[in-house]
């Protein structure tokens, strides 16, 4: 069991350790599909490729495009101590190449890290949020491209030459390498901005409710005559940062930059027009639809920056159905959805797949809440 403090889990169950994903299915779409039904609680057992068949003809089915960096680089201290570094964003300004990084175990101001091909890190200082920051001593890219490790959750158990096969399957089908920030970019860009905030150069999570499409659901979905349109929201350690306080309600979601294109926030007036309906894939859709949200409930199209925090009791102003997995008690993704589905109807869900033998988490199995 994976326990948690009853006052930040919300009741919900502990999850068996047998229970959690610690690979991908071998067919993305064969996954099991729970369906829970808003209306009267009452669930139903399908897999994902029957999707298809869940949302109508007309309704949109919003995606997070976002691409994952491999972003995890193992490397050693000058005295030879292992460190584990995920690099989160990037300042560019110019000068050497600086990064906000989570370094593991804690480091001290002035530690050099020796990373493969020769690449070095210096740790500069403290950052707020628990992130450090790094001075390379050369361009990361390339030794990100060899010798960069996708970003899995601790609770997915891999050695550090265990991570071939995750390049691939944490990554969905549909994501974009061209997602940068439009404008902001460019070390060109930044030299009048020398204060600039780190810029994200990919997501260090994935939008784990998209890893169970394929290229084939998705033109079923655009032939059955679903809107499928995209966001991008470039999901940081935000998004799985643990609620550290005892009120969840007091926790802070940190920012993270989205956009959305104009086709999109076109597509969806659409369907509010039309009295269509609008499904979100996975969480990170939901938080961007819902801060780029106006008051008539349509969406703005444009960058910002989602720092939304959404409890139960939360009034949803775009979505009206959510595509999630099944999420770990303690973290923001599960209040989400929580305050989406209902407490009782979610926990309920929880412990009907635990009965049913449901697969958890990033890996793991999906749901429908319609």
């Amino acid at each position: 069991m994976i326990p948690h403090p009853p006052n930040k889990s919300l009741g919900f169950p502990d999850i068996p350790e047998n229970r959690i994903a610690q690979v991908p299915l071998a067919e993305r779409d064969r996954a099991k599909l729970m369906v829970l039904n808003r209306a009267d609680g009452s669930l139903s057992h399908r897999v994902f490729s029957d999707l298809v068949d869940l949302v109508p003809e007309g309704d949109a089915l919003v995606l997070n495009d976002v691409k994952v960096l491999p972003a995890r680089l193992f490397g050693k201290k000058t005295t030879g101590g292992r460190v584990t570094v995920l690099l989160l964003a990037r300042y560019m300004d110019p000068g050497p190449e600086r990064w906000s990084a989570l370094i593991t175990p804690r480091p001290r101001v002035g530690t050099d890290i020796h990373f493969p091909d020769g690449l070095r890190g210096r740790v500069k200082g403290p950052c707020p949020d628990g992130e450090w920051e790094l001075e390379f001593s050369e361009p990361v890219e390339p030794v990100l491209a060899r010798w960069g490790r996708m970003p899995l959750p601790p609770y997915i158990k891999r050695s550090p030459e265990g991570y071939a096969e995750d390049l691939a399957a944490y990554q969905t089908v549909y994501s974009t390498s061209q997602n940068s920030l439009p404008g902001e970019t460019t070390p060109e860009k930044a030299v009048s901005h020398p204060s600039a905030q780190p810029i994200p150069q990919g997501a260090v999570a994935a939008p784990t409710a998209g890893l169970h499409f394929t290229p084939d659901l998705l033109e079923k979905m655009r032939k059955k005559g679903v809107r499928v349109h995209f966001v991008t929201l470039w999901v940081g350690w935000g998004t799985f940062r643990p609620i550290a306080t005892d009120d969840i309600h007091a926790h802070r979601m940190l920012p993270e930059p989205y956009r959305v294109p104009q086709e999109t926030a076109d597509a969806l007036r659409a369907v509010r027009r039309e009295g269509k309906k609008v499904w979100a894939v996975g969480t990170t859709a939901v938080r961007t639809l819902e801060s780029a949200a106006e008051p008539d409930r349509t969406v703005r199209a444009g960058t910002g920056t989602a720092s939304l925090y959404i409890t139960p009791g939360y009034s949803f102003r775009v979505v009206d159905r959510l595509v999630t997995n099944f999420h770990m008690p303690g973290h923001t993704p599960l209040v989400l959805t929580a305050a989406f589905a209902g407490l009782e109807p979610l926990r309920h869900a929880y412990n009907e797949a635990i009965a049913k033998n449901y697969r958890f988490f990033s890996y793991g199995d999906a749901m429908a809440i319609v």
